[in-house]
């Protein structure tokens, strides 16, 4: 994260009283080589920076991990880590770490049960649930997820069995894939009915790689997978994710940051048409910080959210900063 940068592209905060649950960030404890070193500290620097951020959801990144012990259990560090920042974030006021989503190997099968109950043992009742990402594509220059998924990971019948389990303990799963790889996600939904499946960043419009500058080629595959999984009962929808530059909008290369207005040219028809799609009761808004800093502000990104959501209701829109991420992650009940 570069702040400087940043900074370049001032704006002031929209509609500061609107309440938001930040739906999906991350946290690296400082000096341990994680991949921006954003702890608590950083993570209230942008959250206090003037949009009414309430609460927040912490979403694994394969921070923390236990440094011995089962393999299978070692990512229950990373709830541990949290845990730990979530109360002190509670004591202080201000935003609060309100659920936390950490990982788990679902090709462990029925087995996986051990590290659930782990983890919602190590997460002093803020545990909601897990991610194993799938993001995986046969080209050298579309980065995979960090736990190295075969493809189609989601079809493993072991994984749909773990899967099952998760579902029983009323715990969800967050799907992070690639857009070609979204079908996946639909024939898991209607495998595994009783799970409520979270999809990660739009469904993740590639736009680097093989994807590069081919963007009206990549939403016609796109457009028509994503309706088919807004047929899904069972699924929601973060909306963000749109700081990546793995998306291709190249923002990063600027020499100074894009500003909200600038964010929409390249999204806002996109964000708009999920909304329609999903309807607000399953549609959230996300930072996804501090990967988006690659592209913009913390303070920017909200304000583009204000922005492309101002022709909604204020029924509608409180669903989509807030109330969509506290039903599906159990806030406050």
């Amino acid at each position: 994260m570069n702040r400087q940068w940043l900074e370049a592209t001032p704006e002031p905060v929209l509609e500061p009283d609107l309440e938001i649950c930040d739906a999906h960030h991350h946290l690296w404890p400082a000096g341990t080589g994680g991949r921006e070193d954003y702890d608590l500290e950083q993570l209230w620097l942008d959250t206090g920076a003037g949009h009414r951020v309430v609460d927040t959801v912490f979403i694994e990144c394969a921070a923390a991990y236990l440094a011995g012990g089962p393999a299978s259990l070692r990512p229950v560090g990373e709830t541990r880590f949290v845990a730990d920042r979530a109360a002190r974030s509670e004591r202080a006021g201000g935003s609060t770490i309100a659920a936390i989503v950490g990982h788990a190997d679902l090709t462990l099968g029925d087995a996986v049960a051990e590290v659930l109950h782990a983890h919602v043992d190590a997460a002093g009742g803020r545990f909601r649930g897990i991610r194993h990402s799938a993001a995986w594509d046969p080209s050298p220059l579309i980065p995979r997820s960090h736990s190295d998924p075969p493809p189609q990971l989601y079809a493993l019948p072991e994984v749909r069995r773990a899967l099952t389990v998760l579902a029983g303990m009323e715990l969800s799963f967050e799907a992070w894939q690639l857009h070609p790889q979204l079908d996946d996600v639909v024939a898991l939904a209607g495998a595994v009915p009783g799970l409520t499946i979270i999809v990660n960043h739009l469904g993740a419009p590639m736009g680097i790689g093989p994807y590069a500058g081919r963007r009206d080629e990549v939403l016609e595959v796109w457009r028509p997978a994503m309706e088919r999984l807004a047929a899904c009962p069972n699924v929601v929808l973060k909306l963000g994710g749109i700081g990546m530059a793995r998306f291709g909008a190249g923002f990063g290369s600027w020499s100074r940051p894009p500003s909200s207005d600038e964010l929409l040219v390249f999204w806002g028809d996109q964000l708009r048409w999920c909304i329609d799609r999903f309807g607000p009761a399953r549609c959230m808004f996300e930072s996804n910080y501090p990967v988006d800093a690659e592209s913009c502000s913390y303070v920017v990104l909200w304000n583009a959210f204000k922005k492309v959501s101002a022709g909604y209701t204020p029924a509608e829109r409180a669903r989509l900063f807030a109330g969509t991420a506290r039903e599906v992650y159990r806030i406050g009940r």
